[in-house]
């Protein structure tokens, strides 16, 4: 069963730089041992010593985060594609820049509801 692995660039250094790796399993568990037997250590960045996803850590079946799928239980088919991504913090984009969009996206839906600016009320 080939199944097309999507790795992010912080993983490439275990996939010899590969962007994409295929590997073979009827579960995304299995396909992810499957990698680490070609790829090792690969697992121990994904997925915790208690055996789930690691939090930081976003996998996505055709588009469909595992979460709801059934995480490492989720069923996989020949011809699927599994993303990795991982979740991204921090740097200058933190939460100042977040609280500002927050407040200009807010102050933009007052201006749309009311159409003019002078009897736009953003509440706090």
């Amino acid at each position: 069963m080939a199944i097309e692995v999507r790795i992010p660039t912080i993983l490439r250094s275990y996939t010899g730089g590969a962007k994409v790796v295929e590997g073979a399993g009827d579960t995304l568990s299995d396909l992810l041992t499957d990698l680490d037997s070609r790829h090792g250590g690969l697992k121990a960045r994904l997925v915790t010593d208690a055996g789930a996803l690691h939090r930081f850590v976003n996998v996505y079946v055709n588009d469909e985060d595992v979460r709801f799928l059934g995480a490492l239980d989720a069923k996989l088919n020949d011809g699927d594609s599994v993303t990795i991504l991982p979740a991204v913090a921090g740097g200058a984009f933190g939460f100042a820049a977040a609280a500002a969009i927050a407040q200009h996206s807010a102050a933009a839906a007052a201006i749309a509801r009311h159409g003019d600016v002078r009897e736009a009320r953003v509440a706090r």
